[in-house]
């Protein structure tokens, strides 16, 4: 009986043991999937980034070239007479409902992705071919609509890329505050790390104090001038509100993020002012006879490829956006938000058709140019204040809301 027990006992054992064995293979195999898993979402990202370049420079294509390329192509109800309707500006709005359609329906199916192992996070991060032949329709289909239905979308277009630049401000202040946080943090900090934070300020703020002064220099030469003036001047006093507001007592932010922040503003008033259309006599670079020439092509290059690198920094950027941000992620969790990210490019797809056509729905932008005109001006200005704006109110909404906490805590205390 004994020879027995201990026979049945070491049954026992080895079961056990085979069965441990056999979770710890099947939590091998099932970080193995895990861990490839999230390589192909990572490495999606980058393949809607592509898709995204290509529809760019295909909208390039078409507005400046379509006409001359596609002539026995005319589809004669959609594109009217010679085909006018399909090129051009309407062409750039065509190709951007394509791209619209596509990145929105993506986010249909993906936006309640929460896992790895869900059938639309496949989806998301395979089925290259049939996604890129659903892109080739939608675009396809896109010139058999209406010239009307086009210019509905083309006024749509403009809400939905003002929404993207809204949310690209929130997406670059964000990645200031943390930048500030990273070097910066408190006094605890390193003494290594507050001399990079005050050194790099240092720069970002004579950077801005250089851009102010080049700006004077060639887009303000006469008194003349008094809307590039007008704009220059007001971002002169918008860096220093900023830093004025930074190193108050109260706020006591340092003067990283605001240099940081200077420079950007600087950046959007510079992009406002290069806007102005070429004949305007306030820029004393543009050349007289109104030509590009290989500077004037790097620009379009240099553009494009911002338009494709501010969508996909925006796209990955869904922690900015969310009202908790201490979530904890687990092994098979989604890396970033899926829905997020194609909403984000499907609003990108408007943006970069109104940088096309300058925002302006009637006329056609010139060859190898981009976002030129007064509207794109004026689009730009805007931008900057508002991203001033939200600068300072991130600055001083801590001091503006702890009053109102003060006085809860101080009735919660006296409360019975």
């Amino acid at each position: 009986m004994s020879g027995s027990g201990a026979e049945a006992e070491a049954t026992a054992i080895h079961i056990s043991s085979s069965n441990s064995e056999l979770v710890q293979r099947v939590k091998a195999m099932n970080h193995v999937d895990c861990s490839e898993e999230k390589k192909k979402s990572l490495r999606a990202r980058y393949f809607y980034g592509i898709i995204f370049l290509i529809t760019n420079l295909t909208a390039w294509f078409i507005r400046d070239y379509g006409h001359t390329i596609f002539p026995p192509l005319y589809y004669k109800k959609a594109c009217g007479i010679r085909g006018r309707d399909c090129f051009q500006t309407l062409g750039v709005l065509r190709v951007s409902l394509g791209c619209f359609i596509f990145f929105f329906l993506m986010f249909l199916t993906t936006f309640s992705t929460r896992k790895l192992y869900e059938a639309s996070n496949k989806w998301h991060s395979g089925w290259w071919a049939l996604k890129f032949s659903f892109l080739v329709v939608s675009m396809v289909v896109s010139f058999f609509i209406p010239p009307g239905f086009i210019q509905i979308y083309g006024e749509l277009a403009r809400i939905g890329a003002g929404i993207f630049l809204l949310l690209q401000l929130v997406s670059v202040i964000e990645f200031i505050r943390w930048w500030n946080k990273y070097w910066a943090p408190d006094e605890q900090s390193k003494q290594s790390s507050c001399s990079i934070a005050l050194f790099t300020s240092t720069i970002f703020y004579v950077a801005s104090m250089c851009g102010i002064v080049f700006m004077y220099y060639f887009y303000a030469p006469r008194a003349s001038c008094s809307l590039n003036i007008f704009f220059i001047t007001w971002t002169a006093v918008l860096l220093i509100v900023m830093m004025a507001m930074s190193l108050h007592s109260k706020v006591n932010r340092g003067l990283l993020s605001s240099g940081i922040m200077a420079a950007y503003v600087v950046f959007l008033c510079w992009s406002a002012i290069r806007s102005e259309p070429a004949d305007d006599k306030c820029n004393i670079q543009k050349p007289e006879n109104g030509h590009g020439d290989w500077t004037t092509i790097l620009g379009f290059l240099i553009a494009i490829g911002a338009i494709v690198m501010a969508t996909f920094s925006t796209g990955i950027d869904s922690k900015s956006f969310q009202f908790r941000k201490d979530e904890v992620k687990l092994e098979d969790d989604i890396r970033y938000n899926y829905g997020f990210f194609h909403i984000i490019f499907s609003l990108g797809a408007m943006y970069f058709a109104m940088l096309f056509i300058s925002w302006n729905l009637q006329n056609s932008a010139s060859k190898w140019s981009i976002d030129v005109g007064w509207a794109s001006t004026w689009v730009k200005i805007i931008n900057e204040w508002f991203a001033a704006s939200i600068y300072m109110w991130k600055l001083i909404a801590p001091v503006v809301k702890q009053p109102k906490e003060s006085v809860q805590q101080i009735n919660d205390t006296n409360s019975p």
